[in-house]
């Protein structure tokens, strides 16, 4: 896949996430896609949360390297 590709599908991917975020209060933003990393902005409820880690390495980082081969990992850029 190339860069654009990846991107795409990490935007649509990210589209299919955000309605179970939103049902807690909380949000994801797509930042950039960058040397194999993909950047988000958590936001609302999700911002503020104990869980946040767990939330982005276990379940959204998961989900997203399951069609997207070449990612790295997802960052949260409002640490």
């Amino acid at each position: 896949m190339n860069q654009e590709d990846t991107e795409t599908k990490l935007k649509e991917l990210l589209e299919e996430i955000r309605p179970f975020l939103n049902l807690d209060g909380g949000d994801i933003e797509y930042i950039k896609y960058e040397d194999g990393y993909l950047y988000v902005k958590m936001s609302g409820a999700c911002a503020g949360c104990s869980f946040l880690d767990v939330t982005l390495k276990d379940n959204i980082e998961a989900y997203l390297k399951e069609s997207v081969e070449n990612l790295k990992g997802v960052i949260n850029v409002n640490l």
